[in-house]
């Protein structure tokens, strides 16, 4: 096995970090280094907001539900889908842009999965560790009016970096054969492929949490799905320009 696949099987959320310095060339090297990523017909759909000030920063952390590693990791990015700089390339053309298509806010914003998954995987590889943050979702409308996006932009994640204050376990994943199908999709094996793997799951929150925490995958997930999901972002998105069509 060679490095590169090495470095991507041993990734574990970081959420202690030491307070030593991450230069800002390094975070620079790890944003062009997102660049690289593939990006759907070529429209360069994401941008990232380094978030240095520290009240954002705070208020950040409180609105996703009181993570307060935003504010101790030395590094926090937000990673948003953007559209406009497409606005932008139109009306320097002098042409009418037809925006608002679901099409146009998938591209977009598997872009900014795909870069900043990038800038993760070169993190790792510089030694940092990473925690990517969805909870900003919780707040979107006031993330978004804290960073001043303009219409055609949404906010999709965040990310934490540092140097790493813990070294936990590599938390397991499914089995290969329930994500792996070959010529079609046959779920016919994966209950208990699935009722397999629960037990490696627990054993794993058994061990983390000195016995605290006794739950499997599929009732951690099925306990998830049974509550609404940030029901405010259908309307957030659309009110931002995305999915009108």
């Amino acid at each position: 096995m060679n490095q590169v696949i090495e470095l991507l099987n041993a990734h574990r959320s970081i959420r202690k970090f030491t307070d030593r310095n991450v230069e800002q060339s390094t975070i620079n090297t790890l944003v062009q280094a997102g660049q690289s990523a593939a990006t759907s017909s070529f429209i360069q759909a994401c941008t990232v907001i380094q978030v240095n000030d520290r009240s954002k920063r705070t208020s950040i952390a409180e609105w996703s539900g009181n993570q307060s590693y935003i504010s101790d990791a030395h590094t926090f990015l937000v990673f948003c889908a953007d559209m406009n700089r497409h606005q932008i390339s139109c009306d320097m053309h002098k042409a009418d842009m037809l925006s608002g298509y679901t099409e146009q806010f998938i591209t977009a914003t598997v872009d900014c999965a795909l870069f900043a998954q990038n800038v993760a995987i070169a993190a790792e590889s510089e030694g940092l560790g990473i925690v990517y943050i969805g909870g900003l979702r919780n707040k979107i409308d006031l993330v978004t009016e804290t960073l001043k996006l303009p219409n055609l932009v949404y906010p999709v994640f965040g990310m934490c970096i540092g140097y790493p204050d813990q070294d936990p376990e590599v938390k397991p994943r499914l089995p290969l054969d329930v994500i792996l199908k070959q010529d079609h999709y046959d779920d016919r094996d994966d209950p208990s492929l699935i009722a397999e793997y629960d037990q490696q799951v627990k054993a794993y929150y058994q061990n983390r949490t000195g016995g605290q925490k006794d739950m499997s995958w599929s009732e951690q997930i099925s306990g998830m799905l049974q509550k609404e999901a940030r029901p405010h972002m259908l309307h957030f998105l659309q009110s931002r320009g995305f999915l009108q069509k």
